[in-house]
């Protein structure tokens, strides 16, 4: 089985657009969306949910007023402001809630205690184009990095059930948490820029993590006609660094019409950009 992270340094570099024609162009891949802040790989493959699954992913403190004796020490010993004197006496703002137990601690009466709160839903769903993984956080919730982890754990157990020899993982942006954990153990980091010096800034970002984790990473330009002066820079960069780039797409507005018909741009169209793309799997496969 082979596992292939579609990645970047940022947000919007066209990660999503590639999973989805990818997904469209493989023979029998499960998918797993791994951006578990910000979903829409859903609007492309339209996935109908077969199971759904709570997600508990931090714990909130919760009081219980008969033995609650009002003397303030939880409120002075949060540093998150979550406990406060109302007029029925000390309450719990859950919003507030860290779930680091401070309150637990201090409290003579056991009258605090932690309780597992539902912080998203994890999804297993069937597509025209595979089995798909996919998850959403709750809104204000974090431990996105643990929901990742289930997905990836699901898309795997899928895939072993299924005989499916390839994942493919739409990753979350940036290089924190989620990133870290949509990249555990893969076979290739397929890492998306765009011709900017942001982009070329976030690259360098998101290699330097690949290259810790000991991750085969390759490189694709995306709409790289539309400096081709950075594009050139960027080059440079993944020849010092020894990174192959695979392919280069170019700029094309089918690529939004695509979006707006919510299709893969591989299915909406035949022109440069799916051209490329299909290099693109032709080269990382």
């Amino acid at each position: 089985m082979k596992q292939i992270t579609i990645i970047s340094g940022k947000g919007g570099t066209g990660k999503t657009t590639l999973v989805a024609s990818f997904a469209s162009i493989a023979r029998n891949p499960v998918i797993a969306d791994c951006d578990v802040d910000a979903p829409d790989l859903h609007l492309l493959l339209h996935p109908e949910i077969v199971t759904r699954d709570e997600f508990k992913g931090l714990n909130v403190a919760a009081m219980d007023k008969a033995k609650c004796i009002e003397c303030g020490i939880c409120e002075e010993a949060c540093r998150f402001k979550a406990i406060s004197d109302t007029d029925s006496g000390y309450a719990i703002d859950p919003t507030r809630c860290e779930g680091c137990g401070v309150c637990v601690f201090v409290c003579d009466q056991d009258a605090v205690i932690l309780t597992e709160r539902v912080s998203g839903y994890a999804f297993i769903s069937k597509t025209k184009y595979g089995t798909m993984a996919h998850a959403q956080l709750n809104i204000a919730e974090e431990a996105s990095g643990k929901l990742v982890t289930v997905v990836r754990n699901n898309a795997q157990r899928v895939a072993e059930e299924e005989g499916s020899k390839l994942i493919l993982i739409d990753g979350s942006p940036g290089i924190g948490c989620p990133v870290i954990a949509s990249l555990t153990g893969v076979d290739l980091a397929l890492v998306i820029t765009e011709p900017t010096m942001s982009g070329l800034h976030d690259l360098e970002r998101i290699l330097d993590v690949t290259r810790h984790f000991g991750i085969a990473s390759v490189v694709c330009i995306n709409k790289y006609d539309i400096n081709e002066a950075n594009s050139s820079r960027i080059t440079e960069f993944c020849q010092e660094r020894g990174v192959t780039i695979v392919r280069n797409i170019p700029y094309d507005p089918v690529v939004t019409e695509a979006m707006v018909a919510a299709m893969p741009v591989v299915e909406f169209s035949d022109g440069a950009v799916s051209d490329a793309i299909r290099a693109i799997w032709a080269s990382i496969r």
